[in-house]
């Protein structure tokens, strides 16, 4: 089954390596979407894949030595037709 999950991401996550750490960990279980800082200090990211790819993957990025997530709002949202995962800059 493919899910595509919606993250807001708080905490310590900006300036800290996490979108190019949350691009090596898509990359790693074979997830798709994107990943982009927002104005407010938050990173948002979609993911497309494996349920259970998707929590590894947001488990392998909670690992980073300067991460600090201290919240996560998430949301199940419709599939996309695409392919890789993106970094985006700043919004």
């Amino acid at each position: 089954m493919i899910v595509r999950k919606h993250f807001i991401f708080s905490g310590s996550v900006q300036g800290v390596g996490f979108r190019y750490r949350a691009y090596y960990s898509a990359l790693k279980f074979g997830l798709t979407g994107f990943v982009c800082n927002l104005s407010d200090g938050t990173v948002e990211m979609e993911l497309q894949g494996d349920p259970e790819a998707i929590s590894q993957c947001i488990g392998d990025i909670d690992a980073g030595h300067f991460i600090h997530i201290d919240g996560i709002e998430s949301k199940e949202i419709p599939l996309s037709e695409e392919s890789g995962f993106k970094v985006r800059g700043s919004y």
